[in-house]
């Protein structure tokens, strides 16, 4: 009966995953037709849209929750959390390394994992970057563009903020092959993830909440330098673009 419910899972999943793909193998030809200044973002006014809700989100949500977490727990206690979470994604890392054909990479996501999760206590304790193991990190969106898939139209996503279609398909397949997925409703394993994530990601905006605060309510177009630092960070981890003079916190639309 679980075997049978774990295919059926990762059938919608591939139901959902299909159309994206689809979307993302014409980027190439699309990019030409739908570029404003370099940037292939049809859906502009639908992602303004959301990008307003997700800064609304931040303003009366996870920013004030984020200075609590900060607040109730120490910086140590928070790094652990973080450390817990990153050792969830490994095995994710390690099949995604292989899928590109990084044997390299493959190899320090597992030795990373197999050393967390031992002698580093389920991954609360970094010990692999103790013991001098390289980090490493890689997800499906990495893979695609690997395998040739363009990069498609850019989106914004409620909640999870800026992407790209491919990113978008590489999230959903990342979030298929993580084994937790597939735990029962009553599981409690199944929350470990989600909630690991969420604390960590509470964690990174109360550390980086200047830089964070700086691009959406200090800029002229919070959108566009949004867009504009996942664009060019995302190009430049994948190799895909010279990014060298790029600033991040530049505003676009500043004087």
């Amino acid at each position: 009966m679980a075997l049978s419910s774990h295919k059926s899972a990762i059938g919608r999943a591939f139901g959902v995953i299909l159309p994206i793909l689809l979307l993302s193998a014409c980027a190439t030809s699309q990019d030409v037709a739908t570029r404003s200044n370099g940037i292939n973002d049809p859906y502009e006014a639908q992602n303004r849209n959301i990008h307003a809700f997700n800064k609304g989100l931040d303003r009366n949500i996870i920013k004030p929750v984020a200075g609590g977490y900060a607040a109730v727990l120490p910086v140590e206690v928070r790094g652990t959390v973080n450390n817990f979470a990153e050792n969830l994604s490994m095995p994710g890392v390690a099949i995604n390394s292989l899928l590109q054909g990084d044997l390299r990479g493959t190899g320090l996501a597992s030795l990373r994992f197999v050393m967390n999760t031992t002698i580093g206590l389920l991954g609360f304790v970094d010990a692999a970057s103790e013991l001098k193991i390289p980090e490493h990190d890689t997800d499906f969106g990495e893979t695609l563009a690997v395998w040739g898939v363009g990069e498609g139209a850019y989106i914004e996503l409620p909640l999870f903020g800026p992407s790209t279609q491919r990113a978008t398909a590489g999230l959903i397949v990342d979030f298929f092959t993580n084994p937790l997925t597939y735990s029962t409703i009553d599981d409690p394993d199944r929350w470990i993830p989600p909630t690991a994530n969420a604390l960590a990601g509470l964690n990174n905006r109360e550390r980086f909440g200047d830089q964070i605060d700086s691009v959406l309510y200090e800029s002229a177009d919070s959108y566009a330098q949004s867009r504009q630092i996942y664009l060019e960070n995302r190009h430049f981890e994948l190799g895909e673009d010279n990014v060298d003079d790029f600033d991040p916190y530049e505003d676009p639309y500043g004087q």
